[in-house]
């Protein structure tokens, strides 16, 4: 067994390496860039070496800085963690050559995978079922697009040296072909430098279903069951599960038997997963293989008790697999939800920012967090903006489930953007709850996740969700203003009041919530009745009419309590600066209180201009000045944390000025080109 070992990779992944190469008696080598030089990562290695400037391209995917760091502090093995240079064979090859162990497949099975159209191409011949599609090395746009117009849409372009839904794209119509090609080749290009693209008929209703598989160089070969990985946004995975629900015992050998097919295809040795698509008729094709650990391995360890890191460090110092197929089992159910800093609502984009709270669960059998940052940590625009895996496990499916509603309730983080009302909210739906979920569910069930249409649940919202965010203010103010008169010199001073009081008028509060972008007017009034006191609640708001509620409440904590017309129930609430979260069964509900304009702010005129959405590069110029363009028109794409971002007319116009060129770094917030509407001179037109 290896003495020391140099981890190629940060965050949460280089964090779960160190804990297990701990548990082994292995010494960890962490290495950093200058964004990273306070990384958690760095801090729990035993060492740590500087690679270089924050850009991956100057640091992390440098593969002689990486290589001379593990000479320099005598790693005899080099761990690559996903991302970075897991898979790249020229990497793989260059340890070798230094006699350094590469924890990972030998350099023949990476590049045989590491082309999508050539992996497919091994695989038809091993007699792994195959989705239709065009995997050839004519790369002109027009065969790719006989092809697919052959075939019928939609389609799947597909970088073929692609991963993590980079460089893909779904085409539904001849029209869009053109469009989606250059941007799918373009996304290529920037992330693996390799523009070259399959296309594949999309199926639409498919499960994305992953076999976990593992071989040794003693001819031995596993499968540690499967993992369900549907539930997707940008072809990435939000939340993943294992076992894959509905999943027959004939079902699941015959993929874990055609995944280690394939794995033998191309003389495998350690961790893998082959990716499958799983129709509704139980048919499954080959997608592609992952020559590496994957992001969601941790499902797979709650639920068959093994430590997969262990078993790559073991196969990689020639040792046998742990286990034979036989002595693996399943037990129970797990979960794993990916926290992102990003914003649902605004198409997923990600956010950047400081973490000023984090407040996780606690951490037990049942919940695991694997992450690789601390309160107070920056979330930069360098790298992935995935701040941590949240992983529940229990003895089924059910309990698992409320397992990780629970611990989403728990999980507070402030200064940045993230993903975790969204989270919660989808693993509450009806339809995740019943395992109606196939790659489509986002968008099939987007109402229910983002709490839209629905006369009920409007109704709802007037009658408890905006209620008892409104009450929860009033309340945590009366509690506030207790503690300080609490520990003034005259706690019982009128100053210290805070029913509202008002000579000749009612008790009552007014504030303004915001919900979806929509502003509604409330009045919270204090009254009693008999011996009892209580709060009368009236709302308005543009187009909706006067809804009353008469309530009681108290507050212990973060939890709510609060009587409705006679209904009492409880909710978590998280209240930060002026964003409410009000945690129920069915989802999120997220509210801004809107403070009164005392002429501090005031809109600043952008003169027409468009801005940036955050730090990037500018990948593309797609106008010139003074070309008119139409609504929804793309007019230059950039890219941020390793996304494109497409920038497009906001109205018909004219495009006056370009500020940035083609690999251009823009800061987020800067005006990227001056814009005249039509909209506006027609406007001023009339006026005159």
């Amino acid at each position: 067994m290896f003495s020391k070992i140099l981890i190629a990779n940060r965050g949460e992944i280089a964090c779960r390496i160190i804990k297990t190469a701990k548990k082994m008696g292995i010494l960890t080598v962490a290495v950093y860039s200058d964004a990273d030089k306070d990384a958690l990562h760095v801090h729990m290695a035993d060492e740590a070496v500087y690679l270089g400037a924050s850009p991956s391209r100057e640091s992390y995917l440098v593969a002689t800085k990486v290589i001379a760091a593990a000479k320099k502090t005598g790693a005899q093995a080099i761990h690559p963690g996903y991302g970075f240079l897991s898979e790249n064979a020229a990497f793989c090859r260059a340890c070798e050559q230094e006699n350094i162990t590469f924890i990972g497949p030998p350099v023949e099975a990476i590049e045989a995978m590491g082309s999508k159209s050539a992996a497919k191409n091994i695989m038809e011949k091993a007699n792994v079922p195959l989705v239709p599609g065009y995997h050839g090395d004519d790369q002109n746009e027009h065969t790719l697009k006989q092809a697919a117009d052959a075939m019928g849409y939609p389609v799947l372009l597909k970088a073929t040296a692609g991963g993590g839904g980079k460089g893909m794209r779904q085409v539904w119509s001849e029209q869009e072909f053109s469009e989606g090609f250059a941007a799918a080749k373009r996304e290529a290009m920037s992330s693996f430098g390799d523009d070259t693209m399959l296309v594949e008929k999309y199926l639409t209703q498919p499960r994305h279903v992953e076999i976990q598989v593992f071989c040794d160089n003693h001819q031995n070969a596993v499968y540690l069951f499967e993992r369900d990985c549907s539930v997707q946004r940008r072809h990435q995975k939000v939340i993943e599960e294992a076992p894959a629900f509905s999943m027959s015992e004939f079902l699941r050998t015959k993929m874990g038997e055609s995944a280690i097919k394939s794995a033998q295809a191309i003389g495998y040795q350690g961790a893998g997963t082959v990716e499958f698509l799983l129709d509704v008729d139980g048919s499954f094709y080959f997608m592609e293989m992952n020559t590496r650990l994957q992001v969601e391995h941790p499902v797979t360890e709650m639920i068959s008790g093994q430590d997969l890191v262990e078993w790559q460090l073991r196969v990689a110092a020639g040792e046998t697999l742990p286990k034979t197929q036989l002595e693996l089992t399943i037990n129970g159910h797990a979960f794993e939800a990916r926290i992102y800093a990003e914003d649902p609502s605004n198409d997923f984009l990600p956010a950047t920012g400081q973490l000023n709270l984090l407040k996780t669960p606690i951490e037990s059998k049942h919940v695991r967090i694997d992450t690789g940052v601390r309160q107070g940590d920056e979330v930069s625009v360098f790298y992935d903006p995935m701040i941590a895996k949240l992983i529940v496990w229990d003895e089924n499916r059910e309990k698992a489930l409320q397992r990780l509603a629970k611990a989403l309730r728990e999980y507070r983080i402030n200064g940045v953007t993230t993903n975790i009302e969204f989270l919660y909210n989808l693993a509450t739906t009806d339809a995740f709850k019943n395992a109606d979920i196939d790659t489509g569910f986002i968008e099939k069930n987007h109402n229910a996740i983002f709490h839209q249409a629905n006369d009920k649940q409007g109704n709802e919202l007037f009658t408890k969700q905006l209620p008892i965010a409104a009450l929860y203010l009033v309340l945590s103010l009366a509690n506030k203003t207790k503690e300080q008169a609490a520990l003034s010199n005259d706690p019982h001073s009128p100053w210290h009041i805070t029913n509202a009081w008002r000579l000749n008028e009612p008790h009552s509060h007014s504030l303004i919530l915001a919900y979806n972008d929509i502003e509604y007017a409330i009045i919270i009034e204090q009254k009693r009745q008999a011996s009892a006191s209580y709060y009368q609640i009236t709302i308005t708001g543009e187009g909706i009419s006067t809804h009353t509620v008469d309530c009681q409440g108290e507050i212990n904590g973060e939890k709510v309590t609060v009587t409705i017309d006679g209904h009492r129930s409880q909710s978590i609430i998280s209240h930060n600066n002026n964003n409410i979260s009000l945690y129920q069964e069915h989802g999120v509900f997220s509210f801004s209180q809107i403070l009164p304009d005392h002429g501090q702010n005031q809109d600043d005129d952008n003169h027409g201009g468009l801005t940036a959405p955050m730090n990037g590069t500018m990948v593309s110029v797609l106008v010139t000045p003074g070309e008119q363009v139409t609504k929804d028109q793309p007019l230059v794409i950039m890219e941020a944390m390793k996304m494109e971002h497409t920038i497009k007319a906001p109205s018909d116009g004219v495009v006056d000025e370009i500020y940035f060129s083609t690999g251009d770094m823009v800061d987020g917030g800067t005006e990227l080109l001056a814009f005249s509407s039509s909209l506006a001179q027609t406007e001023n037109t009339e006026v005159k």
